[in-house]
């Protein structure tokens, strides 16, 4: 449903806007930020309006895209250390500012806070143009999974000053907001995510994955999909799925996704499945062949994740935070434990694992649950928001409403 600031009239009719949309990391990358800003992109265009990406330069070969209702303008970049393949933008305060004194957007939103964002924000309100941003990741949290705690506190008010400088800063969930509210975030407002439920359906589990894993048609396949990087809390996977051998000598656990953890993993645990990154109908392939999904992660704004394994008729346990806490109840998704009580995810996910009927139950309610998160209300939702950023945070007037969707 619609929130209470838009009637359902004004989010169907959009003005059409000239949107620059500033993120420092975007597909072919592959991460839920960068999955998120493409579809976000998408969905403004086949709205109508004209988006400018702005974007480090992701090698060195690296051209423009060029794409209808959009024009990408690339920046320089400097790779991230531990994350093979992602970059962060340099400052570009000044020819940000000359490119929007020339050609000036309606509102610039920033989706990512490294030195391109802020120095986005920067030119933005120096030419008073309105300003909004993305609360995608909790870097202040990664800090001591990286051996930098001493770090988190410097990071999370940099965060919220940088928040703070914005008209309005978006994040996925009602509990997100409340918490950022509560630690000095002004003006937060709740976006949430969709997933292609076409793409993960449970109609694409294939046997013959199954069988190439070494399961038994009536065997257990457990799956953890995610960047395999300290940040996602595998050593509490791999706890998980020690307890649940003991019950089902018969499961195999696939771990979906790379990074700089993997090859260690990979070598310490020969007998674990590690199929590497996977996307498309292949990435969705994998959810559907799966009968139960574990999700440790305790520093998601979101976890995409969930939404794609819900939609693949896939049961999870995860803790009671984020996404789980938004779509799981009794019955339906999976079971949400106590934040960080590692202990009773363990016993969840064993427990799980024993209880085929129960799995089913959550997988098929899981199912039903998104199917109404279609990504067209999400963009719906996100267009309406920027609009308001234009009227000064009022929905916008009718006399400037065009059926945008009609035109698209």
């Amino acid at each position: 449903m619609p929130s209470a600031d838009y009637t359902t009239e004004e989010f169907c009719l959009q003005p059409r806007l000239r949107i620059a949309i500033v993120t420092e990391t975007y597909p072919p990358e592959i991460n839920g930020v960068a999955m998120t800003m493409g579809r976000m992109v998408a969905g403004l265009v086949a709205r109508g309006h004209q988006v400018q990406l702005i974007r480090p330069r992701q090698e060195a070969s690296d051209r423009p895209a060029r794409a209808p209702g959009v024009e990408e303008l690339l920046a320089r970049g400097v790779r991230i250390p531990r994350y093979e393949g992602l970059r962060f933008g340099l400052p570009a305060s000044q020819s940000l500012a000359r490119q929007w004194t020339h050609q000036r957007p309606d509102v610039v939103h920033v989706a990512t806070e490294g030195p391109l964002g802020w120095s986005a924000v920067s030119a933005a309100r120096k030419l008073r143009l309105p300003v909004t941003s993305d609360f995608h990741t909790q870097f202040d949290h990664y800090s001591g999974h990286y051996g930098m705690g001493w770090l988190r506190q410097p990071v999370a008010a940099y965060l919220r000053r940088f928040h703070n400088r914005t008209a309005r800063t978006f994040v996925p969930t009602r509990a997100l907001a409340a918490t950022l509210t509560e630690q000095g975030y002004e003006r937060v407002g709740v976006i949430s995510r969709g997933v292609d439920t076409e793409l993960f359906h449970p109609q694409r589990r294939s046997n013959a994955l199954r069988a190439g894993w070494g399961i038994a048609y009536d065997g257990l396949a457990v799956i953890c999909v995610g960047r395999v990087a300290a940040e996602k809390n595998l050593p509490l996977t791999l706890a998980a799925f020690a307890r649940i051998r003991q019950a089902r000598p018969d499961a195999r656990l696939i771990i979906v996704g790379d990074g700089p953890l993997r090859e260690a993993l990979a070598q310490r645990h020969p007998d674990h499945i590690f199929a590497g990154l996977r996307v498309g109908e292949d990435l969705a392939t994998h959810y559907a062949s799966a009968d139960l999904f574990l999700f440790p992660s305790v520093t998601e704004t979101f976890g995409n994740v969930t939404l794609e394994a819900m939609a693949s008729g896939v049961p999870l346990v995860a803790f009671d935070y984020a996404a789980a806490r938004e779509l799981f109840t009794p019955e339906i998704g999976g079971l949400a434990v106590p934040f960080g009580n590692e202990a009773a995810f363990v016993d969840a996910a064993q427990a799980l694992a024993c209880d085929e009927p129960r799995r089913r139950r959550l997988g098929t309610g899981g199912r039903q649950r998104v199917e109404s998160h279609s990504w067209d209300h999400i963009h719906d939702e996100f267009a309406a928001a920027l609009a308001s950023a234009c009227q000064g945070g009022n929905p916008p007037p009718r006399r400037f409403l065009s059926a945008t969707r009609q035109l698209a």
